[in-house]
């Protein structure tokens, strides 16, 4: 079978890749032609654009960079015409996959949506095109389920393909900090994000605690897709430690986080690493996001949750003074950072025992055999 999968970030990338993995031992014969990152082409995929190019964060971004965009759905378009699949898989990113999914049906293509679009939270409208053009939608957080259920949509919970990609044993810590020349002293991770914007804005707000907190050592996540001398910028002349596409061993290393919102929020409360969510974005994006998204968390953990078990300092909340003063509490409060620890426990039981990318790779081979 020929699949063409579309995923535009980095998260996006791993699950796909894990789900290109999946759809191998089911189907040897797949022939597979994508748009995503490293982790999809080392599966065996043929790479059509990677996800570096793609990722515009905040509303503002997104309207500076139109031209390129449109030029981008264009492209796909024929890219997917002249490859002609059996199925055409999307991976989030709903601004450019639900066009896609538009034209795939138009076109006679089967269409399965893995990993929903956040429509829950913003943009409900998007289920009607959803349930017009989708023919499957395969979602990956319980509550999803209830929610497309309102409108009459039928979806499968697959289970959440996070927990396949985390590491299934401890590491060394001694040889963690041996290999990657850091000093004895504990660790909190820094958790930038994985877009250049992104990383611009947050990683210079997190760097200002360095000097607060000198029993600790900083180690920033660098992340794969990036130059390391875009972080090297905005170090600067800070003593703190850099690693490279080692995200899961640095937290399984580290006695905190400071996180910036997105997946990362999840992979680091399910290696229970207590966190604070910080966010800042583009100030008029920001404003804009605040009138029309309708959620009361920010972060994964907490929406799963229903509650708050992280603390999330977002925009104008997110001073050095308030970023301090919650680092200080998930290291030195033990109620507090008992508490969250315990929460993540009910977290990882609510999500389930794993195998997403394999009953994700179930669903597409059945939706293909009808």
């Amino acid at each position: 079978m020929k699949y063409y999968i579309i995923a535009g970030e980095a998260s996006g990338d791993l699950h796909a890749a894990n789900l290109i993995q999946a759809l191998k031992q089911q189907d040897a014969e797949a022939d597979i032609c994508a748009w995503g990152g490293d982790l999809m082409e080392e599966q065996g995929a043929i790479l059509v654009k990677h996800y570096r190019d793609l990722a515009f964060m905040g509303f503002l971004e997104v309207v500076l960079n139109i031209g390129t965009i449109f030029t981008n759905i264009r492209f796909c378009k024929k890219d997917i015409q002249e490859w002609n699949p059996d199925v055409l898989i999307l991976v989030d990113y709903p601004g450019f996959n639900l066009r896609m999914a538009e034209f795939a049906h138009q076109n006679g293509i089967k269409v399965i949506y893995y990993i929903s679009p956040k429509v829950w939270a913003w943009k409900k409208s998007r289920v009607y095109k959803i349930k017009k053009f989708v023919d499957k939608m395969l979602v990956i957080f319980p509550f999803e389920k209830a929610f497309y259920a309102q409108y009459n949509y039928p979806v499968e919970f697959v289970g959440n393909p996070i927990l396949d990609a985390l590491p299934k044993e401890p590491i060394d810590k001694q040889i963690f900090r041996t290999e990657n020349k850091l000093s004895d002293k504990p660790i909190i991770a820094l958790l930038p994000g994985s877009r250049k914007q992104e990383i611009e804005k947050m990683l210079a707000v997190m760097l200002e605690l360095v000097d607060q907190f000198p029993d600790y050592q900083f180690v920033i996540a660098g992340a794969k897709s990036l130059n390391n001398s875009l972080y090297q910028k905005i170090i600067g002349d800070k003593e703190v430690a850099f690693v490279k596409d080692k995200t899961h061993a640095l937290l399984m290393a580290s006695e905190a986080a400071l996180v910036t919102s997105g997946t990362a929020t999840l992979e680091t409360a399910l290696l229970r690493v207590p966190e604070v969510v910080c966010y800042k974005g583009n100030a008029i994006s920001y404003q804009i996001a605040k009138r029309i998204v309708d959620v009361k968390f920010i972060s994964l953990v907490n929406l799963i949750m229903d509650k708050e078990i992280v603390k999330e300092l977002i925009q104008y909340d997110l001073t050095i003074d308030n970023l301090a003063g919650e680092l200080r509490k998930i290291l030195h409060d033990s109620k507090y950072r008992s508490a969250m620890l315990n929460n993540y426990e009910q977290l990882i039981n609510r999500l389930g025992s794993g195998g997403a990318s394999t009953e994700a790779a179930n669903q597409v081979i059945q939706l293909l055999k009808h």
